[in-house]
């Protein structure tokens, strides 16, 4: 029998557990993968997560309520899988001296490469050519250039970085909105220890008024946070050129998703890329699906074979030295 009962609530490392289970059994833990899509509610968690050693956490809502529920029970060790922390509290982890950490840095380049994407698949309407097309259709839009075109970044973190590298190449001008970086002298600096490559000094750092106005695109890949929530709403999309498009590799409800949907219907805005949304998984009538000018990802954009192993090692090793260390106090 294994000594530590793991739950596990994080899609991506589920739909590849058959590779680490040779790991798991090494290092004397069982895996236990609820029946679930996206996330658990608290109730749920509550009743599942006192009954396991550890937790691996996905987007659910690690709430104080579930640590607490925890604790109560056999709850030692938990480990957010992957980079965003905006769904785990932190401050109820100390409070009730339950080890917690995430997974930063793991997903940089795979979602840059799915930002970039969405941004080449909305100039050039990709995805409704495909749509006419599979319907015996001969479509043929006039699409947009990219070359000179003006991307307000919103974030400047590892992966917006990876993002701006990928668009410099494209020749677009890239404005950055980030209160951790600025601009002197032509050089970008922060106060973290970051080493930058000399092709990244072309972007600007902007105030988000400055990026997004006249802007051709708005990128979105930075953490959710109270003052993110919403900041791309109406009145800052409006601030951008008329057609702009909206690409979100971020969280869903850093965009006002109902202020999106309004000037989607209007035309202000003539696209929008979202891997993520306000609800997940969105739902059956939600309004975005009207629209043949959207391309709808799944939550998903880290989802490598390359990223989701080297992660979920992560997870397992730090989980196995965290429950190690609870056993020896």
């Amino acid at each position: 029998m294994a000594e530590y009962k793991v739950l596990l609530t994080c899609p991506p490392m589920i739909g590849r557990i058959d590779e680490y289970r040779e790991k798991l059994s090494e290092y004397n833990m069982d895996i236990t993968i609820p029946d679930f899509t996206q996330v658990l509610s608290v109730k749920e968690l509550i009743d599942l997560v006192p009954q396991f050693d550890a937790w691996i956490i996905g987007d659910d809502p690690a709430t104080e309520a579930v640590f607490k529920a925890g604790k109560e029970g056999r709850l030692k060790a938990a480990m957010k899988w992957g980079v965003g922390t905006d769904n785990v509290d932190f401050d109820a982890c100390n409070k009730y001296n339950i080890p917690v950490s995430n997974t930063p840095g793991m997903f940089n380049n795979e979602v840059a490469d799915v930002a970039v994407g969405y941004v080449i698949a909305l100039a050039r309407e990709f995805m409704a050519i495909d749509r006419k097309v599979r319907q015996g259709g001969w479509y043929k839009p006039c699409g947009m250039s990219l070359t000179d075109k003006k991307v307000a970044l919103i974030g400047f973190g590892n992966i917006g970085r990876c993002i701006a590298h990928r668009l410099l190449a494209f020749g677009l001008k890239i404005h950055a909105v980030d209160p951790f970086f600025r601009k002197e002298n032509g050089r970008i600096t922060c106060d973290a220890d970051i080493e930058f490559s000399e092709s990244i000094h072309a972007v600007d750092i902007s105030d988000l008024q400055t990026a997004t106005s006249n802007c051709d695109f708005i990128v979105v890949c930075c953490a959710l946070t109270p003052s993110s929530h919403h900041s791309i709403n109406k009145s800052v999309m409006m601030n951008a050129k008329p057609g702009v498009k909206i690409v979100n590799v971020g969280r869903g409800p850093i965009i006002n998703q109902s202020d999106l949907v309004e000037l989607m219907h209007s035309g202000y805005v003539s696209g929008a890329a979202l891997d993520v949304f306000e609800v997940e998984p969105l739902p059956q009538d939600d309004e975005l699906r009207q629209f043949e000018n959207t391309v709808f990802g799944a939550h998903n954009c880290s989802n490598t074979k390359e990223a989701v192993d080297r992660t979920s090692f992560l997870v397992i090793d730090k989980l196995k030295k965290y429950l190690d260390e609870d056993k020896s106090d």
